[in-house]
């Protein structure tokens, strides 16, 4: 009989998966492939569509790897620029002044006009203000 102990520990041998039939011994040279192909139909190669086509053929690939051989192959923008403008919407479509009715109600725009140039005539908003606010206390 023997023991555990006088037998020779077994070494485990980790064994490569063999290539699944069709599968293409570097990733990026497919999604190359595929990529150019697109380019060549005139069609825009987007990773979900290369990741899918590989799929097929049995080449499994993650999305951000697509996209990383895309960047590389000048297909991808590498990083969007700090000075470029883009068409949008203003932040606030309402003015700050309107978000707050008046006192008395809603402020119509021709009455905004002729406070705008009663302001100018009194040298500025502060002034009108400092006027208003004068009148105010004389009404009382």
């Amino acid at each position: 009989m023997t023991t555990p102990a006088s037998k020779p520990a077994a070494k485990k041998v980790a064994k490569k998966a063999a290539p699944k039939a069709g599968a293409a011994a570097n990733k990026s040279e497919e999604v190359r492939k595929i990529a150019t192909a697109m380019k060549e139909k005139g069609e825009q190669p987007r990773p979900s569509v290369i990741v899918a086509e590989l799929a097929k053929k049995g080449v499994a690939v993650a999305p951000a790897q697509v996209s990383i051989v895309l960047k590389k192959m000048g297909f991808r923008p590498l990083r969007k620029r700090k000075g470029a403008k883009r068409a949008s919407a203003p932040k606030s479509a309402a003015p700050r002044a309107a978000a707050k009715p008046a006192a008395g109600g809603v402020v119509s725009i021709d009455e905004l006009l002729a406070a705008k140039k009663a302001a100018a005539a009194l040298g500025g908003t502060e002034k009108a203000i400092a006027a208003l606010q004068a009148l105010k206390r004389i009404e009382d």
